[in-house]
């Protein structure tokens, strides 16, 4: 019986979701941003499932977040809305709890929107300074864990 019950139970978590998806445009993703001014730096990275250099980045950049306890991780997944499903199920593979975004915007407005400088590549990230809330840096494409802490130690004492 105690078997049967732990299986149910397994079972049950497997099929639980920790992470809150939500379809977004780029105001929604900023304005989300911003409520972390002066509490925060922001690391907001978007990618995708299909896009390599993302997901084998992805890891590195949860572990920076966990590590970096002042340091709000905002991840907008890129993907088509027919791969929603496979976003939150990779997402909860990943660990990722609390609100994800799903950009549900054309891609030039969402490009346009969150940030004038970028060209569409993915990865793209940006870092969001604590006190000020303004960009402090950003790239696209993977870059070493090394891009990322300088980076993240400029947000902190920006």
């Amino acid at each position: 019986m105690r078997v049967i019950i732990a299986i149910i139970f397994a079972f049950f978590l497997s099929g639980c979701s920790r992470v809150e998806l939500i379809e977004a445009n780029s105001k929604t993703i900023h304005d989300h941003v911003s409520s972390f001014k002066g509490e925060k730096a922001v690391l907001l990275n978007v990618w995708s499932t299909w896009c390599v250099p993302c997901v084998e980045e992805f890891p590195m950049i949860v572990n920076l977040g966990k590590e970096f306890k002042d340091l709000k991780v905002v991840f907008v997944s890129a993907d088509f809305d027919d791969h929603f499903d496979g976003v939150k199920k990779f997402l909860n593979k990943q660990n990722i709890s609390g609100v994800s975004f799903m950009k549900n915007e054309k891609d030039q407005p969402f490009i346009n929107g969150i940030h004038p400088e970028w060209s569409g590549s993915l990865p793209f990230t940006i870092l969001f300074g604590k006190n000020s809330g303004t960009i402090v840096n950003f790239w696209e494409g993977q870059e070493p864990e090394s891009k990322f802490r300088q980076a993240i130690h400029l947000a902190l004492n920006e």
